[in-house]
């Protein structure tokens, strides 16, 4: 079926104006030439993006589908306004196989609401392997340069050496120091083990601002070294803002990503939401998640993603040290980033056309644009005239996060309680609305 997107105000590369958007065989198209018997969908007073594209999830499927599955993630996602997905490999089994990979796909095949993909995950042991499947079959390659959830680490320093020489994929990786790490880990056990000063706000003393720095140095140097493609994940301190470049995409072999939790919260948050808010690496200071915003502006960070780790919340419950790291939030990332352009509390009078203008491009070209570019993600993310027809109508007004509202397996979020300023409206996938869509596996550059 032929669509028409009509009144819109239409956010894409750069630039927000109200038009028309045709749809043909799940497509954009230039006009409505070959439209046949289009529907007219009214989009007046709202916004029109491409649809959001989150390089970094945790579907928890196969192997701890207690937490999640694809089922239920993936429609989390799509209400969310997130049309297309990269899954982690961190599973059971691990994701680090040509096999694996393709028993994954087939469970997203059979379960997934949105597009899918995946990486591969490198081990001390499978790096000549991981280096011999081609590179389009597959979103990325995911180093665990700290230990979290699913022990990846690769702390082989000849391993790593011949991935960082010998990839020609990205490698993402997750930058945290494993010894500094371990050895904060011991001294706090030590002292706070068992006591009533045993809690969240200890996750970022022991993930700290130096397991970050010295972890994503060492990889960018071996990156500088080689001249490898590599992506910072969740990156979570200003110091290591200050390895990174605010050079255009097309002139950078490094780049990085930040979460919506680590530019939302801050330390001060752990006294009221604890566990809920534990994650690898760890939510740091104000000072912290003001630079990360700064970073988005400049240009040394290039895309948004969240990093989206269910967790039981009876697992959340235990004592720190015994509590996981992940929280659950694609359901609501795209309004968590627009919360600051539409909450009445944060603006002043006048302020908001000037930077609705300013911001919503941005937003659109972290989430949807360069996830696109860095990832080599064909014909997705741009809303340009024969690509697939990915969408999100955005309109301003209140959403509660409520329980009954969540779609998480999980059942929770750290939101719960708060209300948020936008609205998702609608959802087009592969040209369709969502409840009339069929996800597709995401197809990949060579």
């Amino acid at each position: 079926m032929d669509y028409i997107i009509k009144n819109g105000t239409v956010v894409n590369e750069g630039s927000m104006s109200i038009r028309d958007l045709f749809i043909h065989d799940g497509r954009f198209a230039e006009d409505e030439g070959k439209l046949r018997k289009p529907q007219v969908y009214d989009a007046r007073g709202c916004f029109v993006l491409p649809g959001i594209i989150d390089t970094h999830v945790h579907f928890r499927d196969p192997g701890f589908s207690d937490k999640a599955d694809f089922y239920t993630e993936s429609r989390a996602a799509l209400a969310g306004g997130v049309t297309s997905v990269v899954d982690m490999p961190n599973t059971d089994p691990q994701t680090t196989t040509l096999q694996t990979l393709e028993a994954k796909e087939q469970i997203a095949a059979d379960k997934s609401a949105v597009n899918y993909a995946f990486m591969l995950g490198a081990t001390n042991n499978n790096i000549d392997q991981l280096l011999s499947i081609p590179t389009n079959r597959y979103a990325a390659i995911k180093l665990f340069l700290g230990s979290s959830t699913g022990n990846m680490l690769v702390s082989s320093e000849p391993m790593l050496e011949k991935l960082f020489k010998e990839s020609h994929k990205l490698i993402v990786a997750h930058c945290e120091e494993e010894s500094i790490i371990q050895a904060n880990l011991r001294n706090y056990k030590l002292e706070f083990a068992g006591t009533e000063q045993e809690n969240a706000s200890l996750h970022p003393k022991i993930r700290n601002t130096e397991a970050c720095f010295i972890s994503t140095y060492k990889a960018v140097e071996r990156a500088r070294k080689y001249g490898t493609r590599l992506h910072i994940a969740h990156i979570s301190t200003a110091t290591e803002l200050s390895l990174l470049s605010n050079q255009s995409l097309t002139d950078k072999h490094i780049t990085s990503e930040v979460t919506p939790n680590h530019l939302w919260f801050d330390d001060r948050d752990y006294t009221k939401l604890g566990n809920l808010i534990k994650c690898n690496p760890a939510i740091k200071s104000n000072d912290d998640r003001l630079a990360l915003w700064g970073g988005l502006v400049d240009g040394l960070i290039d895309t948004i993603a969240t990093d989206h780790a269910p967790h039981t919340l009876k697992s959340k419950q235990q004592r720190y040290f015994d509590a996981p790291g992940g929280i659950p939030s694609i359901q609501h990332s795209l309004q968590m980033m627009l919360e600051g352009f539409f909450n009445p509390t944060v603006l002043k009078d006048g302020d908001h056309d000037e930077l609705l203008h300013e911001w919503m491009p941005l937003i659109v070209e972290k989430m949807c644009h360069n996830p696109a570019i860095i990832f080599g993600i064909q014909q997705r993310g741009f809303i340009r005239p024969g690509y697939y027809a990915d969408l999100v109508v955005v309109e301003q007004g209140e959403t509660r996060v409520t329980h009954d509202s969540l779609l998480y397996k999980c059942g929770w979020s750290p939101l719960e309680g708060q209300t948020l300023h936008t609205r998702i409206r609608q959802v087009f996938l592969n040209g369709m609305p969502s409840n009339q869509s069929t996800a597709m596996k995401l197809q990949f550059e060579r």
